[in-house]
């Protein structure tokens, strides 16, 4: 199958439907459809209900397209593909980093109301469930 060349897409934070449908080569209504089917398409919606695409959603919808009509995948097969594609390459953190991560952001978080209870004539102090 021959690949498509690669969309230059520019340098926008947000798209409405009728760019993104040109740069995705289908009609506003394929991308409301897609919608429907694939989840992991939420555009934004202004207050009077108009579609604002995000960049990572127009490489969402280039890659949908790729596979839909390119890689001839189903509908199905392509929901597939992208969960496939979106789980994570690293492992995600042990429950050991977890654990050191939540001491310091303690540690920081004591030594902030160390500092703010220096400030106060009265003082304050941390009972169990953090009452004064």
């Amino acid at each position: 199958m021959s690949a498509s060349p690669p969309v230059a897409l520019p340098d926008k934070l947000y798209f409405k439907i009728g760019e993104v449908a040109k740069l995705v080569g289908v009609k506003p209504y394929v991308l409301r459809y897609w919608e429907t089917e694939f989840s992991i398409l939420r555009p934004g919606k202004t207050r009077s209900k108009h579609r604002l695409y995000r960049r990572k959603d127009v490489e969402t919808l280039l890659e949908i397209r790729r596979l839909l009509y390119a890689d001839r995948y189903t509908i199905e097969g392509a929901k597939r593909r992208l969960r496939e594609a979106g789980r994570p390459a690293e492992p995600a953190p042990s429950s050991e980093d977890a654990a050191a991560a939540l001491a310091r952001v303690r540690a920081e978080l004591l030594d902030v109301y160390r500092l703010l209870d220096a400030g106060e004539p009265g003082g304050l102090t941390i009972g169990e469930g953090g009452e004064r």
